[in-house]
């Protein structure tokens, strides 16, 4: 085995450039994945389902194609992992729902479709919490996915995308797709130390996708570093593999390291009111951070929001709450029915909503997004923490809370967000800052997260050497 093939943590670039140079076979790549998962999942629980046969066989294929000079572009190869609401076409799509474990998707969605006709290698589904309405990812039917971070004390994944956020981090999935209605891509992002994008409501396309909120839904690549999440996102808009391959390797576009990309930008933070809501572990990353974009050339000041975060978090969940309700009303309406009950809980307030209020609460918010972005007219972008406090214990969590306080409001006001890794806590844990960006600059924050990432130069992974 090559020694890319050994080390589970190897980026989906090192893997590509790697295919390239004919230096390791896919197969090699997936056989040592599957093997990885053998070993820790049984432990954190990330997977739904492993498609170990088809992942094997499409290896082999990918070895033959690249053996012949076949290669498709940079993403031929590359094992992902799906989370267990994304639609492929013949396999069981359960929306994280124990009464949808026979349910068979008629159809592959068009961000998995370009994913797979990019040469990718599903490698399996991954855990969600049940019908992706919540932030702390527990699921009590079908199972909370183990954050890798702490594995004597179970804490919180992040939801809804836990599944991904864990297996991504453990090594047990080069990348993955998550879903982001109010935070879902970005928390578990966030808890589990990987990079996570929430892009804007028409960057991507959401078929394929079991909805939670119509409104509100959007899927977004989730990595362990930010070269990994701009190859796996140009995959996902449907970008030219060719025109990718090669600024791959010459470090153009999205692949660029642009070094003084923050010096005159003008970046929001937080106001003392709203720190006083994080922990010191969360503070003191925060300002670390700070200071260092200060370093690159940033001008930092004190951002007040037109509406109160809180408020934009509150309207962001009761459009989920309602739509969500209406899209599985058949589940959580029939007590026969075995729903996870905190879910349950929050889906059945989308029920007490009414059809007026709902139609008043839409035109609140487009009249509210046009106010916000006015009050951003003299920032480039907003810095927030992306969570209060790094991964609290499952046991510690109230179910009626949601951790997504700085996620929500942008997906209320439709912005771009990526989540990144800054620093660990006293107790080893991943804390994460948020670049928020107005709509259609997912590229741009890809650019600054970039940036960012290299002068924090992060190192360090979950240890599984006691499992």
């Amino acid at each position: 085995m090559s020694d890319l093939a050994s080390d589970p943590f190897a980026s989906i670039v090192q893997i590509s450039k790697a295919f390239q140079k004919k230096s390791v076979l896919p197969s090699e790549i997936v056989e040592a994945q599957l093997t990885h998962i053998d070993a820790i999942d049984p432990k954190l629980g990330s997977y739904q389902t492993v498609y170990r046969d088809a992942a094997l066989s499409a290896a082999k294929e990918a070895d033959t194609a690249i053996a012949s000079n076949q290669r498709i572009g940079p993403f031929h190869g590359i094992p992902f992992a799906l989370k267990d609401i994304f639609e492929l076409e013949g396999q069981v799509t359960t929306c994280g729902s124990r009464e949808m474990l026979q349910r068979i998707s008629p159809k592959t969605g068009t961000v998995v479709r370009r994913l797979l006709e990019a040469g990718g290698i599903v490698i399996g589904k991954t855990k969600t919490v049940e019908c992706a309405l919540g932030g702390w990812g527990t699921n009590e039917q079908m199972g909370t996915p183990w954050n890798p971070w702490d594995l004597e004390e179970a804490r919180v994944p992040g939801g809804s995308s836990s599944g991904s956020g864990v297996a991504v981090a453990s090594g047990l999935a080069s990348c993955a797709t998550g879903s982001d209605t109010g935070g879902s891509v970005r928390l578990p992002a966030a808890f589990c130390g990987l990079t996570g994008l929430k892009v804007s409501k028409a960057c991507l396309p959401t078929d394929g996708i079991m909805p939670l909120s119509q409104t509100l839904d959007t899927p977004g690549p989730m990595t362990r570093n930010m070269a990994d999440l701009a190859l796996m996102f140009s995959i996902m808009q449907g970008k030219n593999t060719n025109s990718l391959e090669k600024d791959i390797i010459n470090g153009h576009g999205l692949f660029s390291i642009q070094e003084n990309i923050f010096k005159g930008l003008k970046l929001g933070i937080l106001s003392q009111e709203e720190r006083s809501r994080c922990t010191d572990s969360v503070l003191e990353s925060y300002d670390k951070t700070l200071d260092l974009l200060l370093e690159l050339g940033a001008e930092l000041k004190i951002f007040k929001p037109p509406i109160p975060y809180d408020e934009l978090a509150q309207l962001n969940g009761a459009i989920s709450m309602y739509e969500g309700y209406q899209n599985h009303r058949n589940f959580y309406d029939d007590p026969r029915k075995k729903m996870d009950q905190n879910v349950k809980k929050r889906m059945m307030g989308g029920r007490d909503l009414t059809s007026e209020d709902h139609a008043e609460r839409l035109q609140k918010r487009q009249d509210n997004q046009p106010v916000f972005k006015a009050s951003m007219a003299e920032f480039h972008a907003l810095l927030t923490p992306t969570v209060l406090e790094p991964a609290p214990r499952l046991v510690d969590i109230d179910e009626d809370f949601t951790p997504g306080y700085f996620t929500r409001p942008f997906n209320y006001i439709d912005m771009a967000a990526l989540a990144l890794p800054t620093a660990y806590s006293e107790k080893g844990l991943p804390t994460s800052m948020q670049i928020v960006v107005p709509a259609g600059q997912e590229n741009f924050v890809i650019q600054m997260g970039t940036t960012l990432e290299k002068a924090l130069a992060l190192s360090r992974r979950p240890n599984f050497s006691l499992l």
